[in-house]
């Protein structure tokens, strides 16, 4: 069984309105100091009204969902200490009218100084979820067999529908906003691990992008360990979600290795179908159509249905059928995280989507 890890990043509100605050230097501190998270655990983002958890490499979901609910409890801890509120959502409803403070490193400066109106809209929140590989070879195989895939992945964890107050009309508004970096979305097709680093490799000379950091692609190779990134999620409102994309992930990785040792033909499309398949999943989430792998349209939930049937096998061989096919199931009937979102701001406008995305400081 591969190891799986888990990054979030969460927003920092202010309880009252709903604002940002530039509070996460105090907030990472304090989450220090308290002694509920290991090194490295708990780490700046770009903007200082965002935090980042790591989840160190799990065998189980159990480890998964057990480290996510502690972190978030500590951080969430940390952020009350400082008058602010935990947020999981992969935008923030609402912004201030000048642009929130960058974390002061070398490299945030350098973003600020090539793109300064992206970065000032950054104030979006992923999730992503990294699976070990053998090697980079492996590794690239396994790109070019999920990419079909990540259409899908992208609506299931749709939970960014809103921007400056008003509902976007996207599902997944981060998705939009993420695309607009010189390097994003789907990652091209690599003939192998050399080509993949020569590619890159070309990018970093002619100066397009200052670091390895700066691939947005929806999925990527790791720098420093061989790892596959999938990037494309947006942060969930609750564990259990989370739990369930990585679980989901876990297995489609598998899946793709296993295809790969076996000599099985990768399923591809053009580059201008998964882009536009891509744009209608971030539209859409589970609320319309998606994309299938064989570049049609179906419906949203028997493409999922298609999804756990492609990555049954590797959901039993880990023990994780019953688990993620549930919560799946749950997705569908109770809907997205921006279904949530939306059903809030209907019913009560942003001050129940502020309740809504509130990370809970108390453990269950």
């Amino acid at each position: 069984m591969t190891t799986v890890g888990v990054e979030e990043v969460y927003l920092l509100l202010d309880p009252v309105t709903g604002l940002p605050v530039p509070q996460a230097d105090k907030v990472c501190a304090s989450a220090d100091v308290a002694r509920l998270v290991a090194d490295q655990e708990v780490q700046h983002e770009l903007l200082q009204a965002q935090v980042e958890v790591a989840v160190p490499p799990c065998h189980t979901l159990e480890e998964v969902g057990g480290h996510l609910l502690r972190l978030r409890h500590a951080v969430g801890v940390a952020a009350e200490e400082h008058g602010c509120r935990l947020a999981a959502c992969g935008t923030s409803p609402l912004r201030h009218g000048r642009p929130v403070a960058v974390t002061d490193e070398a490299r945030y400066r350098a973003m600020v100084a090539q793109a300064p109106q992206l970065v000032a809209e950054q104030l979006v929140n992923g999730m992503h979820v990294h699976v070990a590989v053998p090697d980079r070879e492996a590794g690239v195989q396994v790109l070019n067999r999920i990419r079909v895939w990540l259409p899908t992945l992208t609506a299931m964890s749709a939970n960014s529908p809103l921007w400056d107050g008003h509902d976007t009309g996207f599902a997944s508004w981060r998705t939009v906003i993420s695309s607009r970096w010189p390097v994003s979305g789907i990652p091209p097709s690599f003939r192998d691990a050399e080509d993949y680093g020569r590619r890159v490799r070309g990018l970093l000379d002619a100066g397009l992008i200052a670091d390895t950091g700066q691939l947005y692609w929806q999925a990527r190779l790791s720098a420093a360990e061989p790892v596959v990134e999938v990037r494309c999620m947006d942060v969930q409102l609750g564990v259990d979600e989370a739990v369930m994309l990585a679980g989901s992930v876990r297995a489609l990785v598998e899946t793709a290795l296993t295809e790969a040792d076996a000599g099985a033909p990768v399923r591809d499309r053009p580059p201008e179908l998964l882009h536009a398949a891509l744009w209608h999943a971030a539209r859409h989430g589970l609320g319309d159509t998606l994309v299938d792998p064989a570049g049609t349209l179906q419906r949203a939930g028997d493409v999922l249905y298609e999804f756990q049937r492609h990555v049954g096998h590797a959901l039993e061989a880990s023990g994780d059928t019953r688990q993620v096919t549930s919560l799946i199931h749950r997705l569908l009937q109770n809907g997205t995280g921006a279904d949530r979102q939306r059903a809030a701001l209907a019913e009560g406008g942003l001050r129940a989507v502020t309740d809504l995305i509130g990370v809970q400081s108390t453990m269950p």
